[in-house]
């Protein structure tokens, strides 16, 4: 069954939602929604990932999610994930009661040590596809390339095999044609094995096919999940959860559904 990660950001500068959720009650409020919506998962992240976003310390982004993180492990019975690529930050979150460490960089930013993080606390690590370089020719070759080289480091970190997720990095350092044929190849990412994590919410992607704003993708959201689950990725991260959830489950449900006696 197809699992939904909930997106909060407690950022002031998020592409869709940035500010909306900064103070710790509007943050809370919001994700106790995303879960009577249907998230399996709330991902808290501190700082924007989004292109040209302002560089945040490591000191600020704690102050910005641990608050959150700890009321949301006291007040709700879900999965928290920490949406971040530094180890400090990462490691703080996890003390306070973060699930699952989701390292946009797939543990190749600084000193690589974000692994050092997951193993140390055998958590899951969802190592997402990222790189400084533009593609060349041959890009799913060298996404499968950069795929191998984080599931590298984290094994020699001593992440166990089950604690490994993978993300195909859906708009990170992809034209928007990349990300379309990324998506008809999902299985560049599938085919190794680990749990799959697509995060297509809203993005550019979508906004440049359909020449919509942010806050009107919705239904290309839901056409690149419904796609993403046919193709075998196990969660997706979303901020419109209760009608991913609806599609999600109508997906499910004609990909499982086997005919049972007669002829």
């Amino acid at each position: 069954m197809t699992k939904i990660m909930g997106i909060l950001n407690v950022t002031p500068d998020s592409f869709s939602d940035g500010g909306n959720y900064i103070d710790l009650e509007q943050a809370v409020r919001h994700a106790k929604q995303l879960v009577a919506d249907g998230a399996d998962a709330i991902d808290v992240g501190g700082e924007s990932t989004r292109p040209g976003a302002a560089f945040v310390s490591a000191a600020e982004e704690i102050e910005r999610v641990v608050p959150v993180i700890r009321r949301l492990k006291r007040e709700l019975d879900v999965l928290v994930s920490i949406d971040t690529y530094k180890p400090d930050v990462a490691e703080a979150a996890v003390r306070a009661g973060a699930d699952i460490i989701n390292d946009v960089w797939g543990s190749k930013w600084g000193d690589c040590s974000m692994v050092n993080v997951a193993a140390h606390y055998d958590v899951p690590i969802i190592l997402m596809h990222n790189r400084l370089e533009p593609h060349g020719p041959d890009m799913l070759a060298e996404v499968r390339a950069d795929l191998e080289d984080s599931i590298r480091l984290a094994k020699q970190a001593g992440v166990s095999e089950n604690q490994i997720w993978l993300d195909p990095g859906i708009g990170f350092m992809k034209t928007h044609q990349e990300n379309l044929f990324l998506m008809r190849h999902l299985s560049i990412t599938t085919d190794f094995g680990y749990p799959v994590l697509l995060g297509t919410s809203r993005k550019s992607m979508i906004g440049l096919t359909l020449g919509l704003p942010a806050d009107q993708r919705v239904e290309g959201t839901i056409a690149t999940v419904c796609y993403g689950i046919q193709q075998g990725c196990e969660w997706m991260r979303v901020h419109d959860v209760k009608a991913v959830k609806r599609a999600a489950v109508m997906m499910d449900a004609m990909l499982e559904t086997e005919l049972t006696g007669g002829e």
